[in-house]
């Protein structure tokens, strides 16, 4: 029995669990997959927004702003890479000048101050960023966007919050929920029904991206519904990093900011994505139009993108809801249900304030007494690439696995994936360990450095090869043994 459980092991869904951890709770985190970050989190444009593209007034907006006011300090505690390179919102036609007024006005509504937004003119904005598009006539700067790791930020999320006592339990689907009243007052247990049996608790946490609408109708007789918005992308070769220094947009249509140009926090250079509403709640493959359409626009914002360094390509998917809004909130027909619905972008930006907006939601009415020893800090995976020389060595010396290289394009090291593997709720597959240590991540594609990081794996879990992944699931790359060998399978 909990007093809290939350559906979904996103970076919504440990934002709220990190916070709730403060107080004393037995509180778990139910996901479906076999790790966190393995959903909308794990794919996608890895930008902190400003705050000024939301409607004012929505709840997109309020918590926009303040998830990136939060940013700063979040990252620092947690130990996660972040930085402001700011961002523009380039303009191409003379005729529409106006929209990037209209950007800069709705940033005052929303509470941006004037002098952390600016107006360009096309001589101005070449002057920062040079590889702007020929048509550019304009640019609406915001200097407070930022670029951050999802997957670091997430993971971080989540082992602060298990070290605080929040229980995490993987591979585990929900499959029904139903509520019993157990006192006159109405007052419900919420029973949850997964593949691993039942859980019971007091409140329930619908954080489950594209799933939210999902369980919130088998709770509530006012159905909400969730449209699967996939977006493309390619990342680009380090080689390509340096092609712009801020995030660079197109002026915002109907379906979104549309194709971005950024550098990434680990220095790749990333554009896309395009929006495609779809049925299919898992359809995260691209397509040679989608990723056609991407290259296309992003030429008209910035140009001579060298596409000869694409490395990879990917889609995720944004949980767009029909009415273009955050759904936060207890569920009026269904006391003790906590919506966290509709979080497409900016919920990155916005997951410190979903948070610490649901655990405030909830302090006020469970009335949970504070833990007097909880942390708020987190240390990261020692990257010895931050090191002197010296330290570097005498790293090695006292450890010598920092000094074997498995993954040459990112040159993450042994020590590194232990790491990765050994800390709390550690990798458990090769993707697990890439959105750890970047390990795969670079030109090879985990070409080269997979058989190692299985080894390393199976001695470390003690998994037989059979059994090791790629992302959990079926996902084997080992299906059988070849031959024997003095009586023995090999």
């Amino acid at each position: 029995m909990y007093d809290v459980i939350i559906i979904g092991a996103g970076v919504s869904g440990c934002a709220i669990a990190r916070e709730l951890s403060r107080y004393r709770l037995n509180i778990c985190v139910l996901e479906k997959e076999e790790d966190v970050c393995c959903g909308t989190t794990k794919a996608n444009s890895a930008i902190v927004h400003a705050g000024f593209d939301a409607a004012t007034g929505s709840m997109m907006a309020k918590l926009n702003v303040r998830g990136n006011e939060m940013m700063d300090k979040i990252a620092a505690d947690l130990d996660v890479p972040f930085r402001r390179n700011g961002a523009l919102v380039v303009c191409t036609d003379p005729e529409e000048l106006g929209g990037l007024q209209e950007l800069y006005d709705r940033g005052i509504a929303n509470g941006l101050s004037a002098d952390s937004m600016e107006i360009l003119n096309r001589e101005e904005a070449l002057a920062i960023e040079p590889n702007l598009a020929d048509d550019v006539v304009g640019a609406f700067h915001a200097k407070t966007s930022g670029i951050v790791c999802p997957f670091l930020l997430n993971i971080a999320m989540a082992e602060n919050a298990y070290v605080n006592g929040v229980d995490f339990f993987f591979n585990t689907e929900v499959e029904k929920i139903e509520a019993e009243n157990v006192n006159p007052d109405g007052e419900r247990i919420w029973k949850i029904r997964t593949c691993n049996g039942e859980y019971r608790t007091r409140y329930l946490v619908n954080a489950a991206g594209v799933y939210a609408d999902v369980f919130h109708n088998m709770v509530s007789a006012r159905k909400i519904h969730i449209t699967p918005r996939r977006g493309s992308y390619c990342l680009l070769d380090h080689a390509a990093g340096n092609h712009v220094s801020h995030t660079v947009f197109a002026l915002p249509g109907k379906m979104g900011k549309g194709v971005l140009v950024t550098p990434t926090i680990h220095g790749n250079l990333l554009i896309g994505p395009n929006a495609q509403d779809i049925g299919n709640k898992e359809g995260t493959n691209t397509t040679a139009d989608s990723l056609n359409e991407i290259i296309e626009k992003a030429a008209k914002s910035v140009k001579n993108i060298p596409m000869r360094q694409v490395i990879t390509s990917f889609a995720g998917l944004r949980a767009h809801e029909d009415g273009h809004d955050f759904i936060i909130g207890e569920v009026e027909d269904a006391p003790h249900f906590i919506d966290c619905a509709g979080i497409e972008s900016p919920g990155l930006s916005s997951s410190p304030a979903i948070g610490e907006y649901v655990r405030q939601l909830l302090e006020e009415k469970m009335k949970p007494e504070r833990k007097e020893n909880w942390t708020g800090t987190r240390k990261g995976i020692l990257n010895p690439a931050s090191l002197s020389f010296e330290e570097r060595n005498e790293l090695i010396r006292k450890n010598p696995a920092y000094g074997r290289i498995i993954c040459r394009c990112e040159s993450v090291t042994e020590g590194e994936i232990l790491d990765a593997i050994r800390r709390p709720l550690g990798a458990r597959s090769l993707d697990g360990v890439k959105r750890r240590t970047r390990a795969g991540m670079g030109r090879c594609q985990a070409g080269f450095c997979s058989p190692r990081t299985m080894e390393i794996l199976h001695q470390e879990l003690g998994l037989p090869y059979e059994k090791i992944t790629k992302s959990g699931g079926n996902s084997r790359l080992v299906i059988g043994r070849t031959k024997e060998h003095s009586g023995e399978e090999e």
